[in-house]
């Protein structure tokens, strides 16, 4: 009994257009972006001495030095919540949307080696990169939940929890823009390496353009207020810590605003991607 011979034939070519996404090519490596998913979260600690704790470690003294900081010494209010919650929160929903452009900005520089010797989607690095950001702010949130929970139970803090389930979808616009903004930043340092230095600086002062160490109802300066409502990460942010604690502001046009400005972001990143990657391994 003759058996029947499967042949893949695979075209490999720089001509494409600019929005094409290939998506169906990345759904078919999707065990590759499992794979890369798992490096991206296990390397960064595995030669550590206290692995994984740092998840938990790093997020609880940020969260002190913004307290002592900024609630002690400058005597910022927290709506309040109580300012080691309102920190945690605020620091963890942050890292996960920092970490998205930071850990794609070199993605196709670090990454170079490896995608000049086989073939494979592009955009399985950059994607990775933000399901890892998703699993580290997962294993940050059981910090903040043990807290949650304690303050819930004592009446300090009364979250809408109708409005928890719109957490993912703070989660998707932060990640999409991250993602879109990461893209177009590791695309432009196959050719301009000073942006991966600039990058670091870049994100802490959009931190502090964000309402993340304080509340937005502590402004009071209306130019001040202005710019950071422009902040397309403010709206979400506010929603997160409306529904999480009780305490934001909730804008549906800042909220279509930051969507919009998301998608806008991702478009012009695929085609900066797609134009890139005709000829990046010449630059890198």
């Amino acid at each position: 009994m003759s058996k029947e011979v499967q042949q893949y034939h695979t075209h490999i070519t720089s001509d494409h257009k600019w929005f094409d996404l290939k998506l169906k090519e990345v759904w078919q490596y999707r065990d590759l972006v499992f794979l890369f998913t798992k490096r991206s979260f296990v390397l960064k600690y595995k030669q550590t001495v206290l692995g994984p704790a740092w998840l938990f470690l790093n997020p609880i003294m940020t969260s002190l030095i913004y307290t002592f900081v900024f609630g002690g010494i400058a005597g910022i209010e927290t709506d309040g919540i109580p300012q080691i919650l309102f920190y945690l929160s605020g620091n963890a929903v942050w890292t996960f949307f920092s970490t998205c452009i930071t850990s794609n900005a070199n993605a196709f520089v670090s990454n170079s080696a490896v995608f000049g010797k086989v073939y494979f989607p592009r955009l399985t690095t950059p994607i990775s990169n933000v399901l890892s950001s998703v699993i580290q702010f997962c294993i940050q949130m059981l910090l903040v939940l043990a807290f949650f929970v304690y303050y819930v139970a004592t009446g300090a803090v009364h979250p809408n929890w109708l409005f928890c389930l719109a957490i993912p979808l703070v989660l998707l616009v932060l990640g999409i823009m991250g993602l879109g903004c990461g893209i177009i930043i590791s695309s432009l340092t196959t050719k301009y390496r000073d942006l991966s230095i600039l990058i670091s600086f870049g994100v802490q002062l959009w931190m502090y353009a964000t309402p993340i160490v304080y509340p937005l109802s502590q402004i009071e300066n209306e130019l001040f207020k202005t710019v950071l409502l422009i902040n397309p990460a403010t709206a979400p942010i506010e929603l997160f810590r409306y529904a999480l604690l009780g305490q934001g502001m909730i804008s549906v046009p800042g909220l279509i605003y930051s969507s919009v400005f998301a998608i806008i972001v991702m478009m012009l990143g695929i085609i900066v991607f797609n134009k890139v990657e005709k000829t990046f391994m010449d630059t890198v």
